[in-house]
């Protein structure tokens, strides 16, 4: 398990505990500067992440989330919160892959063109054992996501793009595939991998100045 420590100060000071994200995801980690918040440590969660047989993909989100933060959670000996999250993109009850080659990012464009899908992220806080005055909490956001007819020249840009690489569903609303976004209903924030309103909900609910 990698670990990376932030040059600021412990972002639960008053508390004694440390913040920790469960991700090596550089999204995850802007979305968190962007309210202010900068985790003093970083641990990617070691998990298998292959969905289970007949599962579907709200629930294997808060499968993965909630296996990411009690992993990193239970590897910590120090006080810590420990936050992470987990996106799948679904077309009706099909779970997309998170697109590690071209040809499997291809295939969700294609799937996806013209099509109507949902982006569950979820997210789960937990404290360390260290730290008995944390709080662990659940939380999903469902966002809904429409795009244009894809032509077979515009899916030849977005994979020559490249910002398919890892993620879910073989695009990256932030990138490229937002000038095919016809229609959005939800969480953007979400979408790209943290939602961010009900991630700061959270962390006000907890004792000590984490978030104002």
């Amino acid at each position: 398990m990698s670990v990376m420590t932030a040059d600021t100060a412990p972002s639960g000071a008053d508390t004694g505990a440390q913040l920790v994200l469960a991700s090596a995801s550089p999204r995850r980690l802007a979305l968190l500067r962007q309210i202010g918040l900068v985790p003093d440590q970083v641990h990617p969660a070691d998990i298998d992440e292959t969905p289970r047989r007949d599962e579907l993909p709200r629930p294997h989100a808060q499968r993965l989330a909630a296996e990411k933060a009690d992993y990193v959670a239970g590897a910590l000996d120090i006080p810590a919160l420990v936050i992470a999250a987990d996106t799948v993109v679904a077309l009706g009850r099909r779970i997309l892959p998170k697109a590690e080659d071209a040809d499997t990012a291809r295939r969700c464009l294609n799937l996806l063109s013209g099509r109507r899908h949902t982006v569950f992220t979820a997210v789960a806080l937990r404290p360390t054992a260290a730290w008995r005055d944390g709080r662990a909490g659940n939380r999903l956001v469902a966002s809904t996501v429409t795009f244009s007819r894809l032509t077979p020249l515009q899916i030849d840009a977005l994979i020559e793009a490249g910002d398919w690489n890892g993620k879910a569903g073989g695009y990256a609303i932030q990138g490229h595939a937002a000038a095919f976004v016809r229609f959005l209903s939800g969480s953007y924030t979400g979408i790209v991998g943290l939602p961010l309103f009900e991630t700061a909900q959270m962390l006000r609910g907890q004792k000590g100045c984490w978030l104002r």
